[in-house]
């Protein structure tokens, strides 16, 4: 079958709708602020072969390792109707808070369905899995199994039929279980509300067409995102960044970027495909700022996704126009048992800014770099936890400044609204505001970074796992760095990776970085 630009659009949107659908059904329906407020989670919807169909437009850092999800999925052989529970990083996942739940859907006679017509993938960053520190971002870890409960691709509904008891034991090795029951609910909802979706579209357009339309637009994708990389020419540039520290020591974690462009041959010399080569970066570290390769692999699709046009459908076609090479054993392609919990959050912040840099160095018109950090803050008490990350300024570009107080680079969540949070913590928000003047100056000022102090009601903990505390985000085309952030608790400074008891009546104060400036002012 052939499809015209008119057909393809309508057919990659009817995809993007149902992953759509699967990310309102889960923030409707979970519990914890973490979700339901600040949307830590993503949706996609696949094909029978595994191919990501559409991303639904949540968090960047899921964008390139949710394929891997239903890639472990299907090594296990599902049958039609199965929902798979995974969060090991080694076996599809990312780190060990984000819980993955992929449903082979059914289709055919007899209700249950006789054969997997696509799968339904929903990840969800829960508030606690367990491990050594409330929340399950600790800092300080030096293998995975600190971090928390570790689960490979493992059923969890059967034919339809929940395990209750393998839930009781995931339930068991978690602070939090009532809401971490309720997310993983919500996640279950999502997961049939894409299946339904997709069996919907196939009995309205038929098996044949849907599989057909499924190819072309993974196809026309692909040919987008490759002109674009042609178009930026014969480019070579590299570029150099590091991370503050891996937790355990506060030595450098350098990261080096090399990109080129690989030019088609005839017939196709109009596609091309960016490749991007992470050799020089650092070995892996004791700490837990590594992160498995699919990470990495989200930050460079992150990455040229950035560079496309806003109406190109996200789905694997985009992952067509890259190489990467990631060296093995780097904390950029981390090996068992390495710790992640912040390789998923912070280096993978990293190396979106280091990609972006190595872009600038070989002409590419590009922004300054943001915040840099997802500046994780997570609390602990006696039957609650918290977590959140926070807004700074974002980087200026060459049309404008930059906008402040906003999430950037591979996360795309919204804060945790003063309200939410007052109501189901013992915490209160003595401030909440912009920094005012921590964007770079230049000819467009970058993004200002926030202020947000909190004070402890009753005795708990405090795990923050931050960024560019020394290293400040830098200005593009002449423009200024950014303010780098600080993090305090009762006018104490922290470092950018601590744990704090804290008790009632301690303040604690989050200050997040400004983006760089573009351009001389």
């Amino acid at each position: 079958m052939k499809f015209d630009r008119l057909e393809l659009t309508v057919m990659a949107n009817a995809f993007a709708m149902i992953a759509e659908e699967m990310g309102t059904v889960l923030v409707r329906g979970a519990l914890s602020p973490n979700i339901r407020e600040r949307r830590d989670a993503s949706s996609a919807l696949f094909d029978a072969d595994g191919r990501m169909v559409a991303q639904a437009a949540h968090i960047p850092v899921h964008l390139g390792a949710m394929p891997e999800s239903v890639r472990a999925v299907r090594a296990c052989g599902p049958k039609p109707n199965d929902v798979f529970l995974l969060n090991d990083p080694y076996e599809g996942g990312s780190h060990l808070p984000d819980l993955t739940l992929v449903q082979a859907i059914g289709m055919g006679a007899g209700g249950a369905g006789t054969r997997i017509v696509g799968y339904s993938a929903v990840r969800a960053h829960h508030a606690d899995v367990g491990g050594m520190s409330p929340g399950s971002m600790p800092q300080g870890a030096t293998e995975l199994v600190q971090e928390g409960i570790i689960i490979p691709p493992t059923r969890l509904v059967r034919a339809g039929t929940l395990d209750e008891e393998l839930l009781r034991l995931i339930l068991a090795n978690v602070r939090t279980p009532d809401e971490r029951r309720g997310d993983l609910r919500a996640q279950l909802a999502a997961c049939g509300a894409g299946a339904s979706g997709w069996v919907a579209l196939i009995e309205r357009e038929g098996r044949k067409r849907i599989s057909a339309a499924v190819g072309a637009v993974l196809d026309y994708t692909a040919r987008l995102a490759r002109a674009r990389v042609a178009a930026l020419g014969d480019i070579k540039g590299s570029a150099r960044d590091a991370l503050e520290g891996d937790g355990v020591s506060d030595d450098e974690v350098p990261i080096a970027v090399a990109v080129s462009v690989v030019k088609g041959r005839e017939p196709r010399a109009e596609s091309g495909v960016l490749r991007i080569d992470f050799t020089g970066s650092s070995p892996q570290v004791a700490g837990n700022v590594n992160c498995p390769a699919s990470v990495t692999r989200a930050a460079a699709v992150f990455v040229l996704r950035t560079l496309l046009a806003g109406d190109v459908p996200t789905n694997d076609g985009i992952a067509r126009a890259l190489e990467l090479v990631i060296p093995e054993g780097s904390a950029l392609n981390a090996r068992w048992p390495a710790a992640v919990a912040a390789g998923n959050v912070e280096m993978s912040q990293r190396i979106t800014d280091t990609i972006f840099a190595a872009l600038a160095n070989a002409g590419v018109d590009v922004p300054a770099q943001g915040q840099g950090t997802m500046n994780n803050v997570t609390f602990g008490g006696p039957g609650w936890t918290f977590y959140e990350t926070l807004g700074g300024g974002q980087g200026a570009t060459s049309r404008g400044d930059g906008p402040s107080g906003v999430h950037v680079g591979m996360s795309n969540t919204l804060n945790t609204p003063v309200e939410a949070l007052e109501n189901a913590y013992p915490l209160r928000i003595e401030e909440y505001s912009l920094r005012r003047g921590t964007g770079g100056h230049g000819q467009h000022r970058g993004g200002d970074g926030v202020r947000r102090m909190y004070r402890a009601v009753g005795p708990c903990t405090v795990t923050l796992l931050t960024e560019r505390r020394r290293l400040a985000p830098r200005g593009a085309n002449g423009g200024a760095d950014g303010a780098h952030g600080n993090n305090e608790v009762d006018a104490r400074e922290l470092p950018a990776k601590c744990r704090e008891a804290l008790q009632p009546g301690s303040v604690l104060k989050v200050e997040t970085p400004g983006g760089g400036g573009w351009g001389f002012a």
